[in-house]
C-alpha cells in the first residue's frame, strides 16, 4: 500500500506542477524547466519506495523489463490516474477555474513527437534506474527530470510535451488538450514504452 500511496503523491505533484506552470498565468517558456525540476525531486523522494514511476507508460515498461510485479500494474496505474485527476482539480481551483481553449495540433506531428519524447524518457529511466551497471547511482533523478525538461522544450510546441498517459488525463481535465486528442497520447506513450523496453532488453541481454 505504501508503494501505491507514493505513486499517488508523486503523480499528484507532477501534474500539479504542470498545471501551475502552464495554465494562465503560467511560466511561459520556463514551464518545461519547472516541470522537469519537479519531477526530479519527487523521483528522488519516492524512488526508494515505489520506484517512482508516476507514469503508466513507465510502469508498463518496467514490468516488461522484469522489475515490476504483474500484481502491481493495476494499482500503480490507478494511483497515478487518481493523483493526476486530483491535482488537475486543485490546479484549476488555484487558477480560478480558467476556461482555456486547447490549441490545434497536427495529429501526425503530435503522434511522432509523443512517441519520440516518451521513448527518450522511458529509455533513460530503464538505463539509469533499473540497469545493474548503474545500480546505486545518485544521478538517476536528475537524468529523468532533465529528460522530461529537454523533451518538453523540444516537442512542447508540437504535442504539448505530455509523455505520460496520466498527465494526458490531467491536461485534458485542465483544458490544455482536447478530449478528442487523448488517443494520440495514450497510443504514442504506451507504444513508445513498449519499444523502449524491448530496446533496453536487446541492448542489455545479460541484465535480467
Amino acid at each position: 500500500m505504501k508503494k501505491y500511496l507514493v505513486e499517488f503523491i508523486g503523480t499528484f505533484f507532477l501534474v500539479l506542477a504542470i498545471g501551475m506552470a502552464v495554465v494562465i498565468p503560467g511560466l511561459g517558456n520556463f514551464a518545461p524547466l519547472a516541470i522537469g525540476l519537479a519531477l526530479m525531486v519527487i523521483v528522488y523522494a519516492g524512488g526508494h519506495i515505489s520506484g517512482a514511476h508516476y507514469n503508466p507508460a513507465v510502469t508498463i515498461a518496467v514490468w516488461l523489463r522484469g522489475r515490476c510485479a504483474t500484481s502491481d500494474i493495476a494499482p500503480y496505474i490507478a494511483a497515478q490516474l487518481l493523483g493526476s485527476i486530483a491535482a488537475s482539480h486543485v490546479a484549476l481551483y488555484l487558477k480560478d477555474n480558467q476556461v482555456l481553449t486547447p490549441s490545434e495540433m497536427n495529429v501526425t506531428h503530435a503522434f511522432i513527437a509523443e512517441l519520440l519524447g516518451t521513448f527518450a524518457l522511458v529509455y533513460v529511466i530503464l538505463n539509469v534506474a533499473t540497469a545493474k551497471s548503474t545500480a546505486g547511482n545518485s544521478f538517476y533523478g536528475l537524468a529523468i527530470g532533465m529528460t522530461v525538461a529537454a523533451m518538453a522544450f523540444a516537442f512542447g510546441g508540437i504535442s504539448g510535451g505530455v509523455f505520460n498517459p496520466a498527465v494526458a488525463v490531467g491536461v485534458t481535465i485542465m483544458h490544455l488538450a482536447k478530449l478528442s486528442n487523448i488517443w494520440i497520447y495514450l497510443v504514442a506513450n504506451f507504444g513508445a514504452a513498449i519499444i523502449a523496453a524491448l530496446t533496453f532488453k536487446f541492448l542489455n541481454p545479460e541484465d535480467k
